[in-house]
């Protein structure tokens, strides 16, 4: 696989000691130990965090995060535990964003993340699972799907970035830059509670609030972010043949879901359903409901 660009923390060492110690306050907060796994793929080292990953009668759920964030933003507050069982589940720290794995990307506008994706599922003998992307992780699901649909049981996308392009309004653009121009802690909120957040319906506790912010800050400092950004997919979709759900929330301004839904019912066609959570903003994998409706999707089926 060509590797197309690089991103990298500005000094491994201590920054990757930075985020296992973030990762250990996390599981300290959850009260839950999340299962290493370190698997070599084309674009290098992909690190993944497993949870109940021995019993293999469970559904199994393959996660895949938004850009500058980490999978396991899934599980803040015990975020997963809304799924309604017990699943199998793995979250892929994917490569080009800050985390475990290295930094290298291919070309996003190839199927080459699609390909990665499916080395990543070959390392960990998964032979038939369910995948959920948020944001840059929607469109790696849609790869995915590209790549290898008789793997694939049902994908789930949350507020994507492969349905529309990244908006340009006024406000959006704002609030997206102002934290990478300036990434103090008083920016960042600003921009998590204007764009990522819609408080009161939509928040954290205090505690995973200030785990997010440290993180967010951390990466914005640390990390040099060479990685495309999420793209409309556009005619490619034509091609999914993944039964497909999506899940919206009516307050994202990265990805205005008016846009995205009548662009998913045009393009998917095996887009089997459209769920739409009010006064949610873009991360909408924090939202309990949207977690309780893919683990009770999973289970009807």
């Amino acid at each position: 696989m060509k590797i197309h660009r690089k991103s990298q923390f500005k000094n491994p060492g201590k920054d990757l000691a930075w985020f296992e110690t973030w990762v250990k306050k996390l599981e300290t907060h959850n009260e839950r130990h999340y299962e290493p796994i370190q698997i070599k793929t084309s674009l290098g080292k992909t690190h993944i965090w497993g949870l109940n990953t021995s019993i293999d009668k469970l559904e199994t759920l393959v996660i895949f995060p938004g850009a500058r964030t980490s999978a396991l933003f899934w599980d803040f507050d015990r975020g997963l535990d809304h799924m309604g069982k017990k699943f199998r589940i793995f979250l892929i720290e994917t490569n080009g964003l800050p985390n475990l794995s290295e930094g290298n990307t291919p070309d996003i506008k190839t199927n080459a993340y699609g390909e990665w994706a499916l080395e990543v599922l070959q390392a960990l003998k998964l032979t038939q699972v369910h995948i959920a992307g948020a944001s840059f992780g929607g469109l790696i699901c849609m790869k995915l799907c590209l790549i290898a649909p008789h793997i694939i049981k049902t994908a789930f996308l949350l507020n994507p970035g492969c349905l529309q392009p990244f908006s340009l309004h006024p406000k959006n653009l704002y609030y997206n830059l102002l934290p990478i121009v300036n990434p103090s802690r008083k920016n960042v909120i600003k921009f998590l509670e204007q764009a990522v957040f819609c408080k009161p319906q939509h928040t954290l506790s205090e505690t995973a609030e200030t785990l997010l912010v440290e993180y967010e800050v951390f990466a914005l400092k640390r990390y040099m972010d060479k990685t495309q950004k999420p793209y409309y997919m556009g005619s490619e979709l034509e091609q999914i043949r993944v039964n497909t759900y999506l899940l919206e929330g009516s307050r994202d301004i990265l990805f205005p879901p008016a846009l995205s839904i009548k662009n998913a019912h045009a393009k998917i066609c095996t887009l089997k359903q459209v769920f739409l959570f009010e006064n949610v903003g873009h991360g909408i994998e924090t939202y309990p409901k949207a977690i309780h409706t893919i683990g009770q999707t999973i289970l009807s089926q």
